[in-house]
């Protein structure tokens, strides 16, 4: 039986490479996959294995000096939803591309819990707006009600989306959420460097934690996950549409066209149709040969480094 968990924790580590090393022969023993990114500021990691292993893992963090009291969060699953294990060092534990001596997560939005910001939206002042952070593939198959989607593909675009949308927040409370709260420590710390919000908030443990305890609270659909499961349903609701046909409809596939690989969404009558292709022009290029094609054609491709958009 086994399970995935995801983790994250600020905390300064002098000799990142140390603890690349550590935790590299700590995964292997155990078995483990899935991608772990360190940086100076700290760890994020996402990871998939048996229980017991898992289990094993989470108490050696545990008993580290740098790594106690993390919030690690679980899910059903395996190894098997990562290809393999990646650690490495980096700069930033998540990519928003700003130096992270000056924009910190202690500086970050006030923390609220599931229930906290559940009672929140449940009677929302006049003035809250609900901010995703998420990259917008991302939002486009999950959200909370009445929620701003950022208009981003990756995760370093945000700084730029709240540069041009800071009338949108001025004198304003702010709710920020993503898929299991990373994002909004350092993203939330930066909007508030802009003093134009009344107040920003940040919801603690991000959607994972919330739909553990409402899942037919304010977030509607599925959420994007960064492993082979592409997503998890939250409840039933479906918030996008077959990008082919138009019918309701809300699972990703890569375009079979290896050198366009789009990600797109299609329902399985379309896949047939257009043979997995994204657009006509796409189908025509695979049907004469004249590109060359996916080697897994029913199975989604994820990008690179996602660890670091949890």
């Amino acid at each position: 039986m086994g399970k995935i968990i995801l983790f994250y924790k600020y905390v300064t580590i002098s000799y990142p490479d140390q603890i690349r090393k550590w935790q590299h022969r700590l995964c292997k023993e155990l078995k483990l996959t899935g991608r772990i990114i360190i940086a100076h500021e700290g760890i994020n990691g996402t990871l998939g294995g048996e229980t017991d292993a898992l289990e094993r893992y989470k108490q050696e963090m545990q008993n580290h000096i740098f790594f106690t009291s993390i919030d690690f969060k679980e899910s059903p699953g395996a190894q098997d939803y990562f290809p393999r294990l990646r650690i490495v060092v980096k700069n930033e534990i998540t990519c928003l591309g700003l130096d992270t001596k000056k924009i910190r997560a202690e500086m970050g939005g006030e923390h609220l819990t599931p229930a906290k910001s559940h009672e929140l939206l449940s009677n929302p002042p006049k003035d809250l707006v609900i901010l995703d952070t998420r990259n917008e593939y991302e939002s486009r198959i999950g959200a909370f009600n009445n929620a701003i989607k950022a208009d981003i593909q990756y995760f370093r675009e945000l700084p730029n989306y709240i540069d041009e949308h800071l009338e949108t927040f001025k004198d304003k409370e702010v709710l920020m959420y993503c898929t299991g709260g990373i994002r909004c420590e350092r993203a939330s710390a930066y909007l508030k460097s802009k003093n134009v919000a009344k107040k920003v908030y940040q919801i603690e443990g991000g959607i994972h934690r919330y739909v553990e305890q409402f899942p037919e609270g304010f977030f509607r659909g599925k959420n994007y996950v960064f492993d082979g499961r592409i997503a998890v349903n939250v409840n039933n609701d479906i918030l996008t549409t077959c990008e082919h046909c138009l019918k309701p409809f809300d699972e990703f596939t890569n375009c079979l066209n290896a050198s366009c690989n789009k990600k797109f969404i299609s329902c399985p009558n379309c896949i047939e149709v257009f043979n997995n292709t994204c657009c006509q022009k796409c189908c025509t290029l695979v049907a004469k040969k004249l590109v060359p094609i996916r080697v897994k054609p029913n199975k989604i491709v994820l990008e690179k480094n996602m660890a670091c958009t949890l």
